[in-house]
């Protein structure tokens, strides 16, 4: 059975969806089977972030009403390991049928090796839909004094949702603004409660890659890119040192 994951932040902009497509990729690119799936109702971007806005995928309700297979998931022409289902846009988190959701993700951990699930900001009822069925949970935030504080939330509220497989990511990181701000990420760290699963570094080409509609990791080696690919391998078990580079 593969693994569920649950991308998730407690405030937005702090870099969670492109995250979760750059490590998506990056284990697809390594072999691993994949599927993402946008649960951003009424504000998905996650196809943008993959470079595959003009795709035209399959919503996961289209899954869910039992339309259509898995397997009829959107292909990555870049990645062929890699599926996608967007998320629907006319309906609310509180609107989708609990009971075939389950069953779609349950399929899919039959059928792929890492299935992504990319949360909308906050704690709300998107929040609870993708946690409450993760293996294993992604808390994405940045060195913002807002986004740590509401990140320290989110770590407590899946702490009562007894989720025990949480680990951060530190994103859009500069050095001079740490320095600056005189904060580190241990510092990040202990504010939070949560151990530390990596750190990518602000950069220019995660728009820039978006905005010429490719992935990442085929727009650039280096910076965020390099930064995904290392958090993949220690998803993995590999031992990678956390850097920034």
């Amino acid at each position: 059975m593969g693994e569920l994951i649950a991308v998730l932040s407690g405030k937005g902009g702090t870099g969670k969806t492109s995250l979760c497509a750059g490590i998506a990729t990056a284990l697809a690119d390594s072999g691993d089977s994949v599927l993402c799936i946008d649960c951003d109702i009424g504000l998905r971007n996650l196809d943008l972030s993959l470079g595959m806005g003009n795709s035209g995928a399959l919503s996961f309700v289209d899954v869910c009403s039992g339309g259509y297979s898995l397997q009829q998931a959107t292909c990555h022409s870049e990645y062929p390991r890699l599926r996608f289902l967007t998320a629907p846009l006319n309906c609310s988190a509180e609107d989708v049928d609990m009971a075939a959701f389950s069953k779609m993700l349950h399929d899919a951990r039959a059928q792929f090796d890492y299935v992504f699930l990319d949360a909308p900001a906050g704690i709300d009822a998107g929040f609870r839909l993708c946690a409450a069925y993760a293996d294993r949970v992604i808390l994405v935030t940045n060195p913002d004094p807002a986004a740590i504080r509401d990140a320290a939330r989110a770590g407590e509220m899946l702490e009562r949702m007894g989720k025990d497989h949480v680990r951060m990511v530190v994103n859009r990181i500069t050095p001079r603004l740490f320095q600056t701000m005189r904060i580190t990420v241990d510092d990040v760290m202990d504010e939070t409660g949560l151990p530390l699963l990596g750190v990518v570094p602000e950069d220019v080409n995660v728009v820039l890659a978006s905005t010429f509609e490719k992935p990442l990791l085929q727009y650039t080696k280096k910076g965020a890119a390099a930064a995904c690919r290392r958090i993949a391998k220690r998803m993995k078990g590999l031992p990678v040192p956390v850097a920034i580079r």
